[in-house]
């Protein structure tokens, strides 16, 4: 189905409104109500800042809300595809990108079962970045800097990403073209905390396609793809 720019202005963003990363602790912490809410209000991204209440979190209100705030123009990588050589159990690039296979996923302090989990994510599809192997388990990064081990069936080779503003106040819709040239013919103009699948990138664009969306994309707007990277 296609949508004209007009009507995915209006749509906003593929991922819904709800919980996406669900923070675990054993200590009789607040509940997260207040913290959701203040992190709705107000002016800014909403569809950034809806992404960041999706997650439920004990944390205190403040600690949250600046995670929300980092959230608005991502994380960046902290290294480039295969910088740290390959992984010691898939033979694979460190750090590499990889997706989120099923809509649970427990994220433990360290590679056993014995470990506690320390959030939970509620959203299949969502990026991670592998930085490191052991055995079976996988240490992941996500979009907002957190780090944790998981278990290495729950995770895909399908490249997603989730697109980004240039700043933390960018109130701003980002383009995404019919060819990875900026004179092509608009195709959309998407949100920031959109989840896209990658389908192609060329070292400096990407094409993504989503719910409603198929185009190319400045590559230095996304998180799930490195910097100059090609992706077929």
């Amino acid at each position: 189905m296609s949508v004209s720019v007009a009507e995915w202005q209006t749509r906003g963003p593929s991922l819904p409104d709800g919980p996406v990363k669900t923070k675990r602790s054993k200590l009789p912490l607040p509940t997260s109500t207040s913290a959701v809410k203040a992190l709705t209000a107000g002016s800014g991204p909403s569809a950034m800042d809806r992404q960041r209440a999706v997650k439920t979190s004990v944390c205190q209100p403040l600690v949250v809300m600046m995670l929300a705030a980092l959230a608005l123009v991502g994380v960046g990588p902290a290294w480039a595809a295969g910088d740290l050589g390959n992984g010691s159990a898939s033979g694979l690039a460190l750090p590499r990108f990889v997706s989120l296979k099923a809509d649970r996923v427990n994220v433990r302090r360290g590679p056993t079962k014995d470990n506690d989990v320390t959030w939970v994510y509620t959203r299949a599809g969502l990026p991670v970045e592998i930085t490191a192997e052991y055995e079976n388990w996988r240490r992941i990064r996500d979009w907002e800097g957190a780090e944790g081990w998981v278990y290495h069936s729950m995770l895909s080779g399908r490249r997603t990403v989730l697109v980004t503003a240039r700043t933390k106040t960018a109130d701003e819709l980002i383009p995404i073209y019919e060819k990875a040239d900026v004179r092509s013919d608009l195709a959309a103009r998407l949100q920031p905390g959109v989840l896209g699948v990658v389908r192609r990138c060329v070292g400096s664009w990407c094409r993504i396609t989503g719910e409603g969306f198929d185009g190319w994309i400045d590559q230095a707007r996304l998180w799930g793809v490195y910097p100059n990277e090609s992706v077929d």
